[in-house]
């Protein structure tokens, strides 16, 4: 924490540990206990929720997470809850400048959605029973990503505790970005002009590589996500009757899924849905792995294997596994249909079968053009005419990469990594989708990207026990203030 920072890295008034020890003390005071009550909301996301509207779970999270931004003393803070037909609502507040206004916009975006259950939680905890322990948040969504509005608001009150002038700022919290955002670009042209010139945008919804230093993504990939469904029979029918005769609709859609993956390797095989990847973000790669070394691979849960000893990851070569999970695409079945549980499986030869499919794709691949090619791969030609379809998801999502930083956004990020964490910034690709990222550097082409957040080691979004590391989310906050400050006029 002793690190010499450069003279001019700070305003002269900023006093970062007394910032520390304000957005500490919001932290435990404030925004803990109004996670605590965000966790317990079943607030899934339009895809997993269909009845969303009737369900009223997004529209009390949203309220309650305007009603705490409106009662913070941000002089001259505006909010909204933007409500468009038939889309899920979102957020905007603008925090007027505190200085001389060169109409340069700070864009701070989190999410308030959440994905589903899912299984497999320890004794204790659930998606919906937040529980605080050993500094860890525990519970669907606290951080991925409902501390973002609260983190974001804090972020510009320890600025403005300090009288540290800044620049305008307008946050923008959605609805459906677990559902790949399809509802958030009629709310991005309709709040366009409201947001005026968008010079830097601040992410809280990524990860980190671990968490004893800031981490900057430089990189997501994009997302098809959509229902693979093999039909060859009206109705289920004796297994020793018809095998042999009828082919296995199971079958069926292996041999389908074999177009697109090799089995034995998991590398996707159409060569268009692969990119080259470029030279910086090897190097990154390359300079993550030596910081991370093996936790990059060790830090999953992994299960006892067939010897004794544990299962073993496609790769140990951290360099390659880093590459992997960020610029090469994967397929992965996340849900199925049309199988009975094991303890209702009698012998019957079932009429169809359905696999929920997640392809990521290389940041700079096209998702809508990756998704016409994918439904074509799938159904075409298919083995014994049997009803082979393949449904894509409404949220296919383009990836990301990041534009060059400029060198003040470079060393204010250093300077408060130093600074919060007593270790330089790092720089990690994330395997995970933004949908917004794409949108806003095409639509404000000349931003600068801040794009971060808490997810670490084990802490496990989407999956059970996911958890939000209090500590990391303490210091992310204030480092986010930290580099607002920075920002030149």
């Amino acid at each position: 924490m002793n690190a010499r920072l450069p003279d001019d890295a700070l305003p002269p008034e900023l006093d970062p540990q007394a910032m520390q020890a304000f957005v500490d003390e919001k932290w435990d005071r404030e925004i803990i206990p109004a996670l605590v009550d965000y966790i317990a909301v079943p607030a899934k996301s339009p895809a997993f929720d269909p009845d969303w509207e009737k369900h009223q779970y997004l529209e009390r999270v949203i309220r309650d997470a305007a009603q705490w931004v409106q009662a913070q003393k941000v002089s001259g803070l505006k909010l909204d809850i933007v409500r468009l037909p038939g889309r899920t609502p979102v957020i905007f507040f603008d925090a007027p400048a505190t200085r001389q206004d060169n109409g340069d916009t700070v864009l701070m975006y989190g999410h308030l959605d959440k994905q589903p259950e899912f299984s497999g939680w320890r004794t204790g905890l659930g998606p919906w029973t937040p529980k605080y322990e050993d500094g860890k948040l525990y519970g669907r969504g606290g951080a991925d990503d409902g501390y973002a509005v609260y983190a974001s608001l804090t972020a510009i009150l320890a600025l403005d505790k300090q009288g540290i002038p800044r620049p305008r700022c307008v946050g923008l919290i959605e609805t459906c970005e677990e559902s790949g955002s399809y509802d958030l670009l009629p709310y991005v042209d309709a709040l366009r002009e409201r947001m005026g010139n968008v010079a830097l945008v601040v992410c809280l919804d990524s990860g980190a590589g671990n968490y004893d230093q800031l981490w900057m993504t430089t990189s997501l990939r994009g997302m098809i996500s959509g229902t693979l469904e093999v039909q060859v029979l009206d109705e289920g029918v004796h297994s020793g009757d018809s095998s042999g005769v009828v082919p296995s609709s199971f079958r069926i859609l292996r041999h389908v899924l074999d177009r697109l993956e090799d089995s034995k390797t998991g590398r996707l095989l159409p060569e268009s849905f692969h990119c080259e990847i470029p030279a910086d973000r090897i190097e990154q790669a390359q300079a993550t792995a030596r910081i991370l070394g093996d936790e990059v691979w060790k830090r999953m849960p992994w299960s006892c294997g067939a010897d004794g000893g544990f299962v073993l990851p496609m790769t140990t070569n951290p360099e390659q596994a880093l590459i992997n999970r960020t610029w090469r695409p994967t397929l992965s079945v996340t849900g199925a249909e049309g199988l009975p549980p094991l303890g209702s499986a009698g012998n019957v030869l079932r009429p169809r079968t359905a696999f929920k499919l997640s392809l990521r794709l290389p940041p700079l691949i096209d998702a809508g053009a990756a998704s016409e090619e994918l439904k074509q791969l799938l159904e075409e030609d298919a083995p014994y005419n049997a009803r082979v379809v393949f449904k894509p998801d409404a949220g296919v999502a383009t990836g990301w990469n990041a534009p060059a930083s400029s060198a003040w956004l470079e060393q204010a990020l250093d300077v408060a990594s130093r600074q919060h964490y007593g270790a330089p910034c790092g720089y990690i690709g994330q395997g995970g989708t933004i949908p917004l990222m794409t949108l806003l550097q095409e639509g404000f082409p000349r931003s600068q990207f801040m794009v971060c957040g808490v997810l670490g080691p084990k802490s496990n979004a989407h999956g059970p026990n996911e958890f939000l590391h209090v500590p990391y989310g303490k210091k992310l906050t204030a480092a986010v203030a930290q580099t607002i400050a920075a920002m030149p006029i």
